[in-house]
């Protein structure tokens, strides 16, 4: 029972993750007649709002720098975001971050909603009462990395200690505590039972962070990272590049895997060419997708580019062809723009159509609200969950 309270733990929190899903997820169902041509607005730089919410996140301010003994004048540091600060350095890494509050008032955040409250809210009052944190109030941001996931927001009410009482805890550096895992006794098939330690570990820093990771070392890395400690190396994602709801960088290992087997030439010729890939995506209206790719060479990266854009159009043909008007409508969006050493790849789905894809979760919502008002237990939709993998 307790290990299951604490999976409900992070169900809200990963549940997160099917913003980037979802969009694709539902947005190849259904035989709807395709709406009238859009223009989507695709996020490809820095807006004033984006702006303003950076400079309100600089925030911490490390101690002053500069050689006192030697008489030299101090250089003040800049303020900066401590979750970019707590950010994996160095090339070749993965760091996806979602602006989780934005999105939850973004176009498509009540739809979304419905689909994570399709019990009619049960689970998330569960969490709230158990946790002390409401996601939909206290939660800023949720990080994917290589390392495993950071969250961050006002956790100043969160019961870590309840919630995580069966760890070992110790404080670390200036406002970080870390949790580790302690023994725990797994019973084998054929009835002994033996002690393994399980080797993740969870910090808290100064209400303000959770960082989950594989070991305690990553977990303290983290840490060390934000208060000064870590190398002198630029973070995955620098502020420039905080723009749309959701933004990062994905290691071009990480998508290669996700190609399919069929198609190991096109994996290695990606592994081969590129270097990394920048995305952003944008939810105010319609949602809107922009990825980088850049590599050491602009010759091999222009023909990738062409390559990519000569499936694209036949891929569109297609779907045009075989009255996939759905898979037809979603290609018509996309585009590659070649850049020298980089090209752009750009994608989106109308509004509209992310609606009529999401209707069923409205209506599964309002059943389970009025089945649980009247003091009955939510009914089963019928409809397949699909799981979400959390690294």
């Amino acid at each position: 029972m307790e290990k299951r309270q604490k999976r409900r733990v992070w169900l809200v929190m990963a549940a997160l993750l099917f913003v980037a899903a979802a969009v694709l997820m539902f947005a190849g169902q259904g035989e709807e007649p395709a709406p009238p041509p859009l223009e989507v607005d695709f996020p490809r730089r820095m807006r004033s709002a984006d702006r303003e919410r950076a400079e309100r996140r600089r925030t911490q301010v490390l101690p002053m720098l500069g050689a006192a003994d030697s008489g030299t004048v101090a250089e003040r540091p800049r303020p900066r975001d401590p979750l970019l600060a707590a950010l994996p350095r160095g090339e070749g890494k993965t760091a996806v971050i979602i602006e989780a509050n934005a999105l939850r008032h973004s176009p498509i955040g009540g739809l979304l909603m419905d689909c994570l409250m399709r019990d009619g809210g049960k689970q998330l009052a569960e969490f709230r009462e158990k946790s002390g944190v409401d996601p939909l109030q206290d939660l800023d941001r949720l990080v994917i990395t290589d390392e495993g996931m950071m969250l961050s927001g006002n956790f100043e009410n969160a019961r870590f200690k309840e919630l995580l009482g069966e760890r070992v805890s110790a404080d670390y550096g200036e406002g970080a505590r870390v949790y580790e895992a302690g023994e725990n006794s797994v019973t084998r098939p054929d009835g002994t039972t033996v002690k393994r330690r399980d080797s993740s570990a969870i910090a808290t820093w100064n209400n303000q962070l959770l960082v989950v990771g594989k070991s305690p070392d990553e977990v303290k890395a983290a840490i060390d990272r934000v208060e000064g400690r870590g190398p002198d190396e630029p973070p995955a994602i620098s502020e420039s590049s905080t723009y749309g709801e959701m933004y990062g960088v994905l290691s071009v290992e990480m998508i290669a895997r996700l190609i399919p087997p069929e198609q190991a030439a096109l994996a290695q010729r990606l592994r081969d060419v590129a270097k990394n890939v920048e995305l952003h995506l944008d939810a105010s209206s319609d949602v809107a997708l922009v990825a980088e790719v850049r590599g050491p060479s602009a010759n091999d990266v222009t023909d990738l580019g062409k390559s990519l854009g000569a499936a694209l159009s036949l891929a569109r043909i297609k779907a045009q062809a075989g009255e996939d008007k759905d898979l037809a409508q979603l290609l018509d969006f996309a585009k590659v723009k070649p850049d020298g050493d980089s090209f752009t790849l750009e994608m989106a789905v109308p509004l509209e159509v992310i609606r009529e894809r999401l209707a069923i979760c409205r209506e599964d919502r309002q059943n389970a609200e009025k089945a649980l008002s009247s003091g009955k237990e939510p009914q089963e939709t019928g409809v397949e969950q699909v799981p979400v993998p959390v690294r």
